[in-house]
């Protein structure tokens, strides 16, 4: 399972993506952002826990989760160059994210948020895309990133008649047991019309199928190509974190869409970013 081990790492201590230079910049709020180079570091900034220089600020020091402090840099965690978050957006998020009598924060331990990896693999000798769900798991006294979700969509082309309603063709007539399911040929016959015979519930496990084809060696890893964060963790939001490697302080882990959504829309989000039914 040596596929695995990239995504098991355990978090002593836990680690970004690191990133080169980004230039000369001036003034402690560039020198703030222009350092926001790993994801717990921006939950960190997100938090108010991590003073200008880069010091991680702990409970009960002076400055421990200021909301004066907070309120400054969290304007600095967006994508300037978003075209889907606009300023009133943005205000009104961090208007809420940082409420006095209910200021929100972030956790790195705890469910809500996860990540969406974008890797190469070769499928039988074809390169394709496959999309890695990731979330955070305890294991004993540490934690591990595992794998929770696969998407292919050659995985998902093999059950397009799951819930056809229109279908009267392709079923197993209800007295077939009086015959021993000796017509259950007709059903295996033709393996592309396959899943017209499943219960109507039935749901794919496409991690199950990932994990099946890189066992007999279909599918081989190649690279990661993408990676970005879905965080679902503030209270009637959600945002997307994305890295943005640019040549200005407007760079690294910067919150590339924000959305309001109650917790009903969050859970189709989660449901449409994971691909789960």
């Amino acid at each position: 399972m040596r596929y695995y081990l990239w995504s098991m790492l355990l978090l002593f201590p836990l680690s970004g993506f690191s990133q080169s230079s980004i230039g000369s910049v001036t003034g402690d709020e560039s020198v703030f952002y222009a350092q926001t180079k790993q994801v717990n570091q921006f939950f960190l900034r997100f938090n108010g826990e991590e003073d200008v220089q880069g010091n991680k600020i702990y409970a009960g020091s002076p400055g421990y989760r200021d909301l004066k402090s907070r309120k400054k840099y969290l304007n600095m965690l967006f994508d300037n160059s978003s075209p889907v978050i606009n300023s009133d957006t943005k205000f009104v998020f961090i208007d809420d994210a940082l409420n006095k009598k209910n200021p929100a924060f972030l956790d790195f331990y705890t469910k809500g948020w996860f990540a969406e990896v974008a890797a190469s693999f070769l499928y039988k000798k074809e390169k394709v895309n496959i999309i890695l769900y990731l979330k955070i798991e305890k294991q004993h006294d540490g934690y591990k990133w595992v794998i929770s979700n696969v998407y292919f969509d050659r995985f998902q082309s093999w059950f397009t008649h799951l819930n056809d309603t229109t279908n009267l063709k392709y079923f197993i007539h209800p007295m077939s047991h009086e015959l021993d399911f000796m017509n259950l040929h007709k059903a295996f016959r033709e393996p592309e019309n396959l899943d017209y015979y499943f219960e109507k519930e039935y749901q794919p496990d496409m991690t199950a199928l990932f994990v099946m084809e890189m066992k007999d060696g279909n599918l081989s890893f190649v690279a990661v190509n993408n990676v970005k964060f879905h965080v679902f963790q503030i209270p009637n939001w959600y945002f997307e974190l994305s890295w943005f490697n640019r040549n200005n302080v407007n760079s690294g882990w910067l919150i590339s869409n924000v959305l309001r959504v109650n917790d009903k829309e969050k859970r189709e989000l989660m449901r449409h970013y994971t691909h789960v039914n």
